[in-house]
């Protein structure tokens, strides 16, 4: 099978005024993505992933997650509808069709759907085996209530009894990167509360996996450290996660910038460099 290059016509999030989206999704590839290797080593460790696996990628943004798990020999199938700057990224690390795309070394069959998970069927391959969430929830108001109904799109899709993978922040206390985002609540419009931050719960993933209709099958955590070159890296790839766009739009870039850069001045060590440790929780979870 050759790698498909899929294009969809679908809603975008809305940008943030005054941020360049392309600028934004290079800086997330670039800097922040790679904060998650950890996260995603541990779920295709503990799933066995391999070239037995189907897995379908909801918000697959710029690929990484993806790219690991056909590394593994894993048929692999991504959709995301908010970021199409991400999107593009991921199409030129995963199919060589696509504008800068791999050469020689591209994954057999893998898939990006600019689009929800509904426009990732295809009737004439098998029901996917696995199903990942890594974008983690928990942090901004209403992001759970949005994946259970990603999830209620996607699980049609998959095998019965397959596997189920939800992400999420862990406990604030054993996250640094916590005192850091607290910015983004002090800046935000009170009056708008979707979108701003707030502190994890421990029971985020267990209710979007109860409501979405999922089996729980185990948990685990993960440590994820934020490391950054400089301050300014530390700055631009949290940024990119999008957690301080509800304050750029009620405070603007330049105060965010300022206060975001004394927000992390606990965390430079003595040569530059910023390093924040943080615990990230996953879910597996079943299709009945």
């Amino acid at each position: 099978m050759t790698p498909t290059l899929v294009r969809q016509h679908s809603p975008h999030a809305s940008a943030t005024p005054g941020v360049d989206p392309d600028a934004r999704a290079r800086d997330w590839s670039e800097i922040q993505e790679r904060m998650l290797v950890p996260l995603y080593e541990a779920v295709y460790e503990r799933l066995d992933v391999d070239g037995g696996t189907r897995l379908l990628g909801l918000g697959c943004g710029s690929g990484l997650a993806l790219l690991m798990a056909a590394s593994r020999g894993a048929a692999v199938t991504g959709v995301d509808s908010a970021r199409p700057e991400r999107v593009a990224l991921a199409r030129r690390r995963l199919l060589p069709e696509a504008p800068g795309g791999p050469d020689g070394h591209a994954p057999a069959g893998a898939r990006i759907v600019e689009g929800g998970p509904e426009d990732a069927l295809d009737p004439s391959a098998p029901a996917f085996t696995l199903v990942t969430a890594f974008e983690p929830i928990g942090c901004l108001a209403g992001d759970s209530e949005g994946l259970g109904e990603l999830l209620a799109r996607a699980t049609p899709l998959a095998a019965r009894g397959a596997a189920v993978v939800l992400a999420g922040w862990g406990p604030p206390e054993r996250c640094a990167t916590t005192s850091v985002l607290r910015v983004a609540t002090k800046l935000a419009d009170p009056m708008r509360s979707a979108g701003s931050w707030r502190p994890a719960a421990r029971d985020d993933l267990e209710e979007v996996a109860h409501r979405a209709g999922l089996a729980p099958d185990g948990s685990g955590r993960v440590a994820c450290p934020f490391g950054y070159a400089d301050a300014d890296s530390a700055r631009r790839g949290l940024l990119s996660t999008g957690l301080f766009d509800a304050a750029i739009g009620a405070a603007g870039q330049e105060q965010v910038d300022k206060e975001l850069t004394e927000a992390l001045h606990p965390h430079r060590r003595a040569d530059g460099t910023v390093w924040m440790p943080n615990v990230f929780r996953y879910l597996v979870a079943r299709t009945r």
